[in-house]
């Protein structure tokens, strides 16, 4: 295929010069003919090549553990970068210099292969010793007779004279013990705006990719101070303003809405044949926490958490209950959770939690799972909210199980003010069974990673129903609400 670098760095070649160049998917199987391809390698590979053709001048890439995010973002794109501007100077970071030599000496390999230089002949470097005037060692190594070459420094090492075309930063953080350090996250901020930022001039580029750790990492820093944009349709790299940052997050287990980038339905592991979904869902029952930030994108920080693993739990239900009960939130959206919790309070008001539906399924799945947890509890009442078509979703679920009362509602009350504010006393009072990390997963994860910051949260489904048996079983203004409940 004909086509032409959309950019040049300066002083390069006129941007009228024609090369016959493959897409990066076709060069990447060139000259890696071992790598397997999945769907999602293709569609993160289209993006790091309209990176290197300068459709995109800043991006983000998020991505779990081994799924190959340097592979093609550290290894294979500096040098698709350098054959198709040989004038660029490209830089590699990473946590430590060894790592980031590494990176230098594979896309040296790389360059020196015969199937790079079928491809891209105008790009070569020093062989052994000659020509003897060029450099190239396991930290830089320069494009013969050519301006542009590869360097490669650590976190907090220094690139002094040095101008960069192309920023590349790979894992920017060791591990979970460096990025939780606030004193390593402030030393890396300062490294990249006194170091990254200062080798940069108007038409360089900068890609960042690493598996998140930390809600105040360099990337929820950027994002706190700078446009970012998040990347769900190609129609999107003809709109980028140019301080603007595009955002591309795979999640290891699809939760986000289905998109033109990742159109996988929701619950479906990115690369089934090698971490498949049960393997993931092990390690989420692990850590929830630590599993949203590496494995999902979604960070919280740990000393910001509403709930975090403060609930109490218990082993058996007291012999003296005096009633059981359920409360239904229906999704909002067709992004939301179905949150339905069934429960027993005992003589001195403590609430045990005894079932639960937890489920973006559409209505015609959950009617069923609702009415048939309500019969194996043994829910004699049940209170379902009316928003968003929840009294057709009751009206259903009482045909499915008619022995039980269901009770229909308008909730009227400010979300975050009633979740903020009864937070403490779900803590005090609720408690659930033993283990029940394992038994609903994503329930835990979502209530363990909810954060004081309500807006920092993508969903409140869970905390909202905990919130609203809170209510019904204790306050006042609770049971006045429930005057106007309507029953079916």
């Amino acid at each position: 295929m004909k086509s032409k670098a959309d950019f040049s760095s300066a002083g390069s070649a006129p941007a009228e010069v024609f090369i016959a160049v493959p897409s990066f998917a076709d060069f990447a199987l060139e000259v890696y003919p071992f790598l397997e391809l999945q769907p999602f390698h293709r569609a993160y590979y289209r993006v790091l090549e309209a990176f290197a053709r300068g459709r995109i001048r800043r991006l983000i890439v998020t991505m779990p553990p081994q799924h190959g995010k340097s592979v093609g973002a550290t290894t294979l794109l500096p040098a698709y970068v350098l054959g198709l501007d040989p004038d660029c100077r490209v830089a590699i970071a990473s946590y430590s210099g060894a790592l980031a030599s590494k990176f230098n000496r594979r896309v040296q390999r790389i360059l020196e292969s015969r199937e790079y230089g079928g491809i891209f002949p105008a790009t070569t470097i020093k062989r052994g010793s000659k020509p003897p005037s060029y450099i190239r060692t396991a930290d830089e190594v320069e494009i013969i007779e050519r301006r542009g070459g590869l360097l490669s420094v650590g976190r907090e090492g220094s690139l002094t004279g040095n101008r960069v075309d192309c920023f590349i930063l790979d894992d920017l953080y060791k591990d979970a013990l460096e990025a939780n350090s606030p004193l390593i996250r402030a030393n890396c901020w300062e490294w990249y705006t006194s170091v990254v930022r200062t080798r940069m001039h108007n038409a360089s580029r900068e890609l960042i990719v690493f598996t998140r750790w930390h809600e105040e990492d360099l990337i929820g820093t950027i994002m706190a101070r700078e446009p970012v944009r998040e990347f769900v349709s190609w129609a999107q790299l003809d709109t980028l303003a140019d301080d603007e940052w595009l955002h591309l997050n795979f999640e290891a287990v699809k939760a986000s809405a289905p998109s033109e980038i990742d159109p996988r339905a929701p619950g479906e592991a990115l690369w089934e044949a090698q971490h498949g979904a049960a393997l993931l869902a092990a390690k989420r029952r692990l850590d929830p926490l630590q599993f949203e930030a590496m494995y999902q994108g979604h960070p919280s920080a740990r000393e910001g958490l509403l709930y975090g693993a403060n609930f109490s739990e218990y082993d058996e239900l007291p012999r003296e209950i005096v009633r059981y009960g359920n409360y239904t939130d229906t999704a909002d959206t067709g992004d939301d959770y179905l949150c339905s919790l069934s429960y027993a309070v005992d003589a001195d008001g403590a609430i045990y939690l005894t079932d639960a539906v937890y489920s973006r399924e559409p209505m015609e799945v959950t009617e069923r799972l609702v009415a048939e947890m309500l019969v194996r509890s043994g829910t004699r009442q049940a209170a379902v909210e009316s928003n968003n078509g929840g009294r057709g979703f009751a009206r259903a679920v009482q045909r499915l199980a008619p022995d039980v009362r269901i009770e229909w509602f308008h909730q009227h009350g400010n979300k975050e003010a009633r979740i903020l504010s009864n937070a403490a006393t779900a803590l005090h009072l609720l408690r659930f069974p033993r283990g029940w990390n394992l038994l609903w997963p994503e329930l835990y994860a979502h209530l363990a990673a909810y954060r004081r910051q309500f807006r920092a949260n993508r969903w409140h489904d869970a905390a909202d129903v905990l919130t609203g048996i809170v209510e019904r079983e204790t306050s006042d203004e609770g049971r006045r609400r429930m005057r106007g409940v309507r029953f079916l």
